[in-house]
């Protein structure tokens, strides 16, 4: 084993301590920040564990935990409580506090920031009556805690004076003799400022990011942040990368189908969760499946990678043959409708698919049947006479989705026949509570059928060995993770791939041939049999795991039937199938404070936006900068034309105007030559540093959070601008000119770099640009590729095109009519009956009126928290009242929700001395 670390690198103190503690057999070696250890990741990872497996560990807490392991120390439930809140809710606060201590010298406001970290480590200690966190002996958590904690704690920046039960403990960690060699190993004695290299080279942390993310128009009471601190070194090798201009060499890659991996390349195939071509796609649909996708492919093709995306129509299943009835045709002419739909919404939406298929081909039955019979000849399928739910009324057995009623387990009102959204718990449909038939809203009954089942159980050690795999060193994200653990840890159980249907894959054994398979079982195989319409050398794709890399997206309902069911149905085969390695999974996006739904006539659903005026682009944008990428987020007309008004008309579009209309107004269309002083060098080295973040979060598909990074960028090119007045300089002597073209030489150079950034957000946007500024093609090719870097891509002499505006403003009585129109027929929550309360069938099963949700207060807590600064946001900005009177509206009902979710009466209490 080998453990790589760098000096100043705190999280390396947590590794080198759990090694010396645990006194493990392994070899150190210290390598520089920037040195990429772990080979598939594109980003720095260091500590990082080589096993002797050959694989990596590069998650601190994990690197800490394996080492206790090997030591015969398995960490009990409460060890990984303590490492879990360590990494989610301490680690932010912490990286916060080093970034104030070491790079802004503000040591003293470290203490407000931890003080109620340490009232919990304080209390669970004082209660606990033992030495350490977990018990009487030292855990992997003491270690985690403890080097976390020791760069604050060491240097008196917390005073402890009040948490005794903290001190005694810190003290006694501390003391151990391989705690302070690591300390002294990592930091070299020099405390605090020993990792001053290390924080430079580090995001700014999130609370100084928003703050410094204010439109430039904010007020700066609402809590400006002073910029992030750039060295000397940084603004010289800033310079230097500048210098180099553009490689020749740096062309985008034409695509030419068919495309195929290729040996030396990184080839990626990924997969968009195949849409039911039975109804529209709405913007839900849409951020969570195919525009992530779209956003990630194109920007692969830009990194150079060799990318394949796919994507299709899922076509089989009750849902077609239902909505066929409904609308007086056959299955296959729904099917050819409504492909025909979806295809034409995505091409509007600029959704760039390599190839959209469909899953009624013969190719779908041809692999799916093949797939079938492999497993069935290697015995991974089991016969079992099941009970159903069948609606006589429809003279039909109901599909899983079909079904609806009260969820056994957390009793949600509107679970399906297969699944919880809320809880997220498996259901069989025969155990849901008031079982509805979705079409006729009759009770179901209770019928035996015959089926097959895939068996999960024999197959569960495989699975987790592959899971284990592909969860640690590919991108998952966390909702994908916590949903797959929650399926296994009960155990799996057999799952049933037939149905009684009559359109679908048909089954192809001789006592099932009046059935078909099961669409989870049969949907995610059409993966395959697109990617065979597409290319005769599908298996090139799909039996190639050691030279392609997997990425699905999708959202989360579906997370798993892709990281269980799907895998599972690929590993019984023994065939060499590709098996996911990132799992891509958003949570949901709602319709202001609704749910989308079509009949209701609530939402823009994707055939509806294009009728808005609002340019597909805009939408994308929108759409993307409030991706529900770590919680449910809410689709807002006032928040759309705040967003469209302040980052792409007054930020984004204004810088770029600027820049471009001063060539052409001052320096008749050519760029200006460009002096660097010490001002635009320290520019360069601040937006090559958020292009560094940028590429570093979109290549681990942080889609809404590389968007900020834009967005700063052009926040600093308009401040650069404001401060300099190019348009005063340009009337002054030789020395002024110079200077107003070096600025404007510079700020156009920037506008470049920010058409790349865009494309993959925003393609007309920015090839509109490119094609403004007369950009050279190579300019694509540069920036992204390799490591990334912001060069000169536009020369002195090089001379722009017609310079105008890229957006336009959203108007306040327009954005007001559009609400009214998808606002469907809803009451407002004022005129709205009360609901009647269900009458308990069990006292003990009904939560008080008033029963507090700490899970949901904390989420409410933070989405009034964002709200009042979209508020305040508003009133700085002199936004239209009716805007901020929709704003304030809906903080005043996050807060009435937030004080249910605390047990709370939702109502202020009535004043003394006021009449009722």
């Amino acid at each position: 084993m080998k453990l790589f670390l760098s000096e100043g690198n705190p999280h390396c103190l947590k590794a080198l301590a759990a090694l010396q503690v645990t006194g493990v057999q392994c070899g150190v070696h210290y390598v520089n920040h920037e040195e990429r250890v772990v080979p598939f990741l594109s980003r720095p990872a260091v500590p990082a564990l080589l096993l002797p497996s050959g694989l990596h560990l590069f998650s601190p807490n994990a690197i800490c935990r394996y080492f206790f392991e090997v030591n015969g120390q398995e960490s009990s439930e409460l060890c990984n409580q303590w490492l879990e809140w360590e990494a989610t809710d301490l680690q932010p606060a912490l990286l916060q506090g080093l970034y104030l201590a070491v790079l802004q010298g503000k040591g003293s406001e470290v203490s407000n920031l931890l003080q109620g970290h340490l009232n919990v480590l304080e209390q669970s200690l004082s209660k606990g009556g033992t030495p350490y966190i977990t018990g009487d002996a030292v855990s992997v958590a003491d270690v985690v805690l403890w080097a976390a904690l020791y760069p604050v704690l060491s240097e008196s920046l917390l005073a402890l004076g009040e948490h005794s039960s903290l001190k005694s403990w810190f003290d006694r960690v501390a003391a151990m003799h391989s705690c302070q060699s690591a300390a002294q190993k990592v930091l070299q004695g020099k405390g605090l400022q020993g990792m001053k290299s290390y924080m430079q080279r580090q995001p700014v942390p999130q609370s100084s990011q928003s703050r410094d993310a204010q439109p430039c128009n904010s007020n700066p009471a609402e809590g400006e942040e002073s910029e992030r601190f750039v060295s000397e070194e940084e603004m010289e090798a800033a310079t230097l990368t500048w210098s180099q201009g553009l490689s020749a060499d740096s062309q985008p890659l034409e695509r030419k189908h068919p495309i195929l991996p290729q040996e030396g390349k990184r080839n990626i195939l990924m997969t968009s969760a195949l849409p039911y071509v039975n109804n529209v796609p709405h913007l839900g649909n849409i951020i969570g499946c195919v525009l992530s996708a779209d956003v990630f492919s194109r920007y692969g093709r830009l990194r150079g990678w060799n990318m394949l995306f796919v994507c299709g129509t899922d076509e089989y299943g009750t849902a077609t043959e239902n909505k066929a009835r409904e609308e007086g045709l056959t299955p296959q002419q729904i099917c050819d409708k409504y492909h025909a739909v979806h295809s034409s919404i995505y091409k509007w939406f600029q959704i760039d698919f390599d190839f959209f298929g469909r899953t009624t081909t013969e190719k779908q039955t041809e692999i799916a049947q093949d797939i079938f019979w492999r497993l069935h000849k290697r015995g991974f399928l089991l016969e079992d006479t099941v009970e159903q739910l069948r609606c006589e009324n429809c003279q039909r057995f109901l599909a899983d989705r079909f079904v609806e009623g009260v969820c056994p387990h957390c009793r949600y009102p509107e679970a399906r026949g297969d699944q919880c959204d809320k809880c997220g718990r498996l259901i069989n449909a025969v155990d849901l509570r008031e079982p509805q038939c979705k079409v006729c809203r009759q009770t179901p009954v209770i019928r035996s059928s015959k089926h097959l089942f895939l068996d999960l159980p024999k197959l569960e050690t495989q699975l987790e060995q592959w899971l284990e795999k592909s969860t640690s060193s590919g991108d998952w994200t966390a909702n994908a993770k916590q949903i797959t653990r929650s399926w296994l840890r009960d155990g799996l159980k057999p799952r049933c791939i037939t149905r009684d249907l009559k359109w679908g894959t048909p089954v192809p054994h001789p006592d099932f041939k009046e059935k078909v398979f099961y669409v989870w079982f049969d949907a995610p195989i059409g993966y395959l049999s697109i990617t065979a319409n597409y290319t005769d050398q599908w298996d090139k794709w799909w039996k190639n795991p050691h030279q392609v890399e997997l990425y699905h997206f999708m959202a989360k309902d579906n997370v798993p039937f892709h990281s269980v069911v799907f895998p599972c149905s690929l590993l019984g085969t023994q065939d060499n199938y590709t098996l996911v390695n990132h799992l891509i999974a958003t949570e949901y996006l709602n319709y202001e404070d609704t749910k989308f739904s079509k009949s209701r006539g609530v939402g823009v659903f994707g055939d509806m936006a294009k009728d808005t005026g609002i340019p597909s682009d805009v939408w994308r944008f929108y759409l993307l900068y409030v991706r529900p990428e770590g919680q449910d987020s809410a689709f807002s007309w006032a928040d759309m034309a705040l967003k469209n008004n302040s980052e792409l008309l007054n930020n984004l579009g204004n810088f770029i105007n600027r820049a471009g209309m001063f060539v052409t107004k001052f320096f008749e269309g050519c760029v200006p030559v460009m002096e660097l002083q010490q001002e635009d060098k320290r520019l360069l080295a601040l937006v090559g540093w958020e292009l560094q973040q940028y590429i570093q979060l979109m290549d681990k598909v942080k889609i809404r959070d590389a968007l900020k990074h834009i967005l700063n960028i052009s926040r600093h090119g308009n401040q650069y601008i404001q401060v300099n007045e190019p348009w005063k300089k340009i009337k002054e002597g030789d020395a002024e000119r110079r200077r107003a073209g070096t600025v404007t030489g510079v700020s156009v150079n920037i506008a470049c770099l920010l058409s790349v950034m865009m494309l993959p957000y925003m393609p007309e946007v920015s090839q509109t640009i490119r094609d403004q500024l007369n950009a050279p093609q190579s300019c694509i090719g540069t920036m992204l590729q390799g490591s990334g870097a912001f060069v000169c891509s536009l020369n002195a002499g090089h001379r722009i095109g017609a310079v105008s505006p890229l957006f336009q403003k959203l108007e306040a009585d327009q954005i007001e009519a559009l609400k009214k129109r998808f606002g469907g027929q809803q009451k407002t929550a004022g005129s709205q009956p009360a609901a009647a309360v269900p009458e308990p069938t069990a006292a003990a099963e009904v939560a008080p009126l008033n029963a507090a949700d700490p899970e949901k207060a904390k989420q409410l807590t933070q989405a009034v928290a964002d709200q009042g600064d979209k508020v305040r946001a508003l009133k700085a900005q002199k936004a239209d009242k009716a805007v901020i009177t929709a704003e304030v509206a809906k903080l005043l009902d996050l807060k009435k929700q937030l004080a249910l979710a605390e047990g709370k009466s939702p109502e202020p209490a009535p004043q003394k001395g006021k009449k009722k």
